[in-house]
């Protein structure tokens, strides 16, 4: 089991997302907003689900928040830290998952934890610990002495979380982590995620899953062409839109800002 360290669970906010862009430029296509002026704040001891389609923007916003992306505007804190003025004081504080988190074939599970974990500054009964406290909650030990090459992609998955988890951040972001795992690995990925949110970490979780949605957040953002389109918890979004099953909330949010977007250009068109 996961334990409570430097974080208190409750209402306290992790996350700050202010008014937050990103535009790309593209010589043949022209410039391409990401990012639309994205709102939202996540708590400790809260899991926020980010919901959205392939192309949403969802692995952008999350990039940004750890640092891997700089915004073109706006403002987002992590733990009080700004990510473009303090981005290693962010780094400390924030782990991440995807569902193509690269492993080092030569290195074995245990190897790979010590390599990262020395990264982020532990060393010795610490890192020991910290390594056998892991082992034991992902259930790794039966391949602790295997290198990267050999693992199955479920046991790669279980390196990546663990990896993520070694330096014990308070915030961590998993962006369609459960992509391409069997049933059994994903049920024990989201038991884990259920374990952390107790022990009052910050996570966010990203997906184009409704089921996941459904069984995991606390509160959840609906995404699309790089805008979040409402957020709240389900009850409240069903209550506000007429919808209860998550998956015609979805399409009912969706549908109505393309045709929006649709009749916004016809009437500029026509002017």
């Amino acid at each position: 089991m996961f334990h409570v360290s430097s974080i208190v669970a409750g209402a306290n906010r992790m996350i700050d997302v202010i008014a937050l862009t990103k535009v790309y430029q593209d010589g043949s296509m022209g410039r391409f907003v990401a990012v639309d002026r994205v709102h939202f704040h996540v708590a400790a001891g809260e899991i926020f689900g980010l919901l959205g389609a392939n192309g949403a923007g969802k692995t952008t916003l999350l990039r940004i928040l750890a640092t891997m992306l700089r915004p073109t505007s706006g403002t987002v804190r992590v733990g009080g830290y700004d990510v473009e003025d303090s981005s290693s004081e962010v780094r400390r504080r924030i782990g991440f998952v995807s569902n193509n988190t690269a492993i080092y074939d030569r290195m074995t599970a245990e190897e790979m934890l010590a390599f990262f974990g020395k990264l982020n500054g532990l060393d010795g009964d610490r890192l020991r610990d910290r390594t056998e406290s892991l082992m034991e909650t992902l259930r790794m030990n039966e391949f602790r002495k295997c290198p990267g090459a050999k693992l199955s992609t479920g046991m790669k998955q279980k390196v990546s979380i663990a990896r993520a988890l070694i330096h014990d951040p308070p915030v961590l972001i998993f962006d369609e982590a459960t992509l391409g795992l069997d049933v059994m690995v994903a049920r024990n990925l989201l038991q884990v995620i259920r374990q952390l949110r107790d022990a009052g970490k910050c996570l966010i979780f990203s997906t184009h899953i409704m089921s996941e949605v459904e069984k995991l957040c606390d509160r959840v953002a609906i995404m699309h062409r790089g805008r979040i389109l409402d957020c709240g918890t389900l009850s409240d979004l069903g209550s506000r839109h007429g919808h209860r099953d998550v998956e015609e909330l979805f399409f009912s949010l969706v549908t109505n800002h393309d045709r929006s977007v649709l009749s916004d250009s016809v009437l500029q068109g026509a002017g």
